[in-house]
């Protein structure tokens, strides 16, 4: 019998990108203009108070591309208050002016493939205790300059079926792709959510960089590990810049 994996679960996370329509935007009044970018940072600096008390997590970025204008990312303890923060944003002002282009809904995920003790071995201590998988689990968000977001599959195709691999086979594949990004530690921080039976895909990967073109050289070099190049599909990718209150004027202002 093949071995799922187990997996510890932290965070709720919804990715939400819009694009705004930038036609109607103009032909709003300045005051109105004015009110709803005002109202946006007040909704803004509301879900900051969740990073603040460490009970979520927030990222805001700009989207370069067709794609997106922008995208919200948000973390919470539970999917209620994720989609308590999504309706009170699209109750907002600025929302009658946005295009959702793409979300993807997920959670915070560390599975057993890197630990140390083999599968049947009672655990020592409860993981969730544990500083250094809550720090992974519950993680607060960075505000480096960069986003890189994008979804994956493991593959399931004849001579390719990663669900028809034993453990200790994909255990030991994942601890060698495991330190290509350990090998990026200061340069790139990475999050994995998994979403089997939340959204379209089995998981989504959320990279921050300081240097934009970390997220290449690192994507790049793992397609030449076998987990990549042998047994994932992508989809789409999406990368930007980050996004701050004077950014944000600038970004909304119509000349």
């Amino acid at each position: 019998m093949i071995e799922a994996a187990q997996t510890l679960d932290g965070w709720y996370v919804l990715h939400d990108f819009r694009s705004i329509d930038w036609a109607s935007w103009k032909l709003v009044s300045e005051e109105e203009r004015q009110a709803a970018v005002d109202e946006f940072i007040n909704y803004l600096e509301k879900i900051n108070e969740a990073d603040i008390a460490k009970t979520g997590s927030h990222a805001f970025y700009s989207i370069l591309g067709q794609k997106a204008d922008f995208m919200l990312m948000t973390m919470r303890e539970t999917m209620e208050e994720l989609q308590d923060l999504e309706n009170e944003f699209n109750k907002l002002a600025i929302a009658d002016f946005t295009i959702p282009t793409y979300s993807y809904v997920s959670v915070v995920e560390l599975s057993n493939y890197l630990a140390g003790k083999q599968s049947g071995d009672e655990p020592a201590e409860d993981p969730y205790q544990n500083p250094h998988i809550r720090a992974r689990l519950y993680p607060e968000l960075p505000r480096w300059e960069h986003i890189c977001f994008y979804p994956m599959d493991k593959r399931r195709q004849k001579g390719a079926n990663w669900y028809m691999m034993e453990m200790d086979a994909r255990r030991e594949l994942m601890r060698s792709h495991g330190l290509i990004g350990r090998s990026y530690a200061g340069k790139v921080k990475q999050i994995i959510s998994g979403s089997i039976g939340f959204d379209d895909h089995e998981w989504g990967v959320t990279l921050f960089a300081h240097d934009v073109l970390e997220f290449k050289k690192l994507i790049y070099e793992m397609r030449f590990d076998e987990v990549s190049a042998r047994y994932a599909d992508f989809g789409e990718f999406f990368v930007g810049n980050i996004m701050d209150n004077e950014k944000l004027v600038k970004f909304l202002a119509v000349k």
